[in-house]
């Protein structure tokens, strides 16, 4: 395939910058998996295609390299900055939509985001998962079924999410677990427990990938949001989230990862109002419901 730049080019040098991309890819050739050679070589065509088309200056290139060294720089084992600058580009997001293809009615998937801790503490059903986290209670309520509408009992579900202040337990590095947990679904499929009313929160956003995003006018702001990991022998597992309906950001989520079928409504209840456990509440709190379908294995 001949690849032809937006901008024009005189013939002699569009041929000197194909030879150049079939020479490299060409370079791959003798790569004896398969899969390896089929990504390496496509990278190149694409990489190649980027630069011949927005005629990349050797001053960018130096400041792409300086930016990508920053990001290496600031990537620890607490804090995955390339992770960030994928979602932020909308890498991640379409990732996953590649992998999670539609299969009937099976719950939408969205990324995974860089805060889920592994170890999370198990709660029993309308076990509450807050752990003193600050933030307005919440409780949550639904069913895991497949997509013959069978319940799947036993599946584990995982959930976490920033506290009421907008922050993970993991952001304040004094070791404490909180608004993260693990539960099992009953025999009829059905899953509840307490956490907080999600509230939105800015990406990480003092490192280089912060600062592309003030350079290119954009907010990493991040709309409300509940993490969930869904995992069932025979069921694909599912990583989605659910979005508080009302949320001005919906629209406008740092990471692309707002889908619609996944804007729920956190319905607020009164200060007094009873809960569905008879949980005394000092204040208001919110219900929502979010049942999930689950698609098999392998598709």
């Amino acid at each position: 395939m001949t690849l032809v730049p937006d901008r024009a080019v005189p013939p002699e040098q569009a041929a000197r910058e194909e030879d150049l991309i079939a020479r490299v890819r060409a370079s791959f050739d003798s790569c004896r998996d398969p899969r390896l050679k089929e990504l390496m070589q496509a990278l190149v065509k694409h990489l190649h295609a980027f630069l011949r088309e927005v005629r990349l200056t050797e001053e960018e290139w130096s400041r792409a390299i300086e930016f990508l060294t920053a990001v290496g720089h600031v990537t620890d084992d607490r804090r995955q900055e390339f992770i960030l600058l994928s979602d932020t580009l909308g890498a991640s997001m379409q990732t996953v939509t590649i992998n999670n293809e539609a299969h009937g009615d099976a719950t939408e998937a969205t990324v995974f985001g860089p805060f889920f801790a592994e170890g999370s503490p198990r709660i029993e059903p309308g076990g509450d998962m807050s752990f003193g986290a600050a933030g307005e209670p919440c409780w949550v309520e639904g069913t895991v079924t497949g997509v013959d509408g069978d319940p799947v009992p036993g599946a584990r579900i995982e959930v976490w999410e920033a506290d009421g202040d907008g922050l993970y337990d993991v952001q304040y590095g004094d070791g404490r677990v909180a608004a993260r947990a693990h539960l099992f679904t009953g025999a009829d499929g059905s899953y509840r427990f307490w956490g907080v009313t999600p509230t939105p929160y800015p990406i990480p956003h003092d490192g280089p990938v912060g600062r592309m995003l003030e350079a290119t006018g954009r907010s990493p702001m991040r709309a409300s949001h509940l993490h969930f990991m869904v995992e069932a022998p025979s069921y694909r597992t599912l990583v989605t989230h659910i979005f508080v309906r009302g949320d001005e950001l919906l629209d406008s989520d740092a990471v692309f990862g707002v889908r619609e079928s996944l804007v729920k409504d956190f319905e607020r209840r009164p200060a007094g109002t009873p809960t569905p456990d008879g949980r005394v509440v000092d204040g208001t709190w919110t219900k929502v419901r979010f049942d999930i379908v689950l698609a098999p294995a392998g598709v």
